[in-house]
């Protein structure tokens, strides 16, 4: 059987007739084969059966790119330590706040955690929220202010040897600062102006607070015997949020 194309009288631009004759090409002849472009020959693949090497498998399709040694991300830590957010962490701190009389390890008082006290201040202004106060300027403004003086005066009281960063006393202060969320979350369902029932909850309430940051502030900076000047200006910054929460 023969197929043959001719093509002929086409005329471009008004040019006048002309024929193109594309021959005419025999498949079915045995000399079809040796007729065909060099161009359609398949590419030999590696094993040289004459199979195409694009169909043929590689062995390194079957190695898993993402392995242990391949994985770029294997080495990274996890996204909550790059936060600086240490659940174990805050846990300890927050049981050695909730009983003052916990001696939680020295090492984790020098971790600048500051996701702990972040959430004690949002709750403290929440529960003052509910009781018709918007307080949170006065929160953050006391308690910056706070947090750098009692930073100068542990340092001037510290060994020689021992140092505090403001980053650790801004945690310790921020950490101590639940006793005083509880009071406000009583701020809530009680009066705290009465004075058989408020000011003597408040007055417990500061002192636990101020238990507990001198007794962290005493374990990390070895402070001995040492407790109540280190309490003293503790109980005034608590004091001051003791006096929003009433008033």
């Amino acid at each position: 059987m023969s197929y043959g194309y001719r093509e002929q009288q086409y005329g471009y631009g008004g040019g006048g007739a002309q024929g193109y004759d594309f021959g005419e090409f025999d498949y079915n002849s045995p000399s079809s084969s040796a007729q065909q472009p060099d161009s359609f020959a398949p590419y030999p693949g590696p094993s040289g059966s004459g199979k195409p090497a694009l169909f043929t498998p590689s062995s390194d399709l079957n190695q898993d790119p993402f392995g242990a040694g391949n994985d770029p991300f294997a080495d990274e830590p996890p996204l909550l330590e790059e936060l600086g957010i240490n659940f174990d962490q805050i846990t300890q701190k927050t049981l050695a706040v909730l009983n003052p009389f916990r001696h939680p390890e020295p090492a984790i008082l020098h971790d600048s955690d500051l996701a702990g006290p972040l959430v004690f201040g949002l709750a403290f202004g929440c529960f003052l929220l509910l009781s018709g106060k918007v307080t949170f300027s006065y929160i953050y403004g006391f308690g910056l202010f706070g947090c750098v003086a009692i930073y100068a005066l542990l340092n001037l009281m510290a060994p020689s040897e021992k140092s505090i960063t403001v980053s650790c006393t801004v945690s310790v202060l921020g950490y101590c600062l639940l006793p005083m969320v509880i009071l406000s979350g009583f701020s809530v369902i009680i009066n705290l102006k009465t004075f058989f029932l408020g000011t003597p909850l408040t007055f417990f309430f500061i002192l636990w607070c101020a238990i507990s940051a001198a007794n962290l502030f005493a374990i990390a900076l070895s402070l001995h015997n040492q407790h109540a000047l280190v309490a003293y200006p503790c109980a005034l910054l608590y004091g001051v949020f003791a006096l929003i929460t009433i008033f």
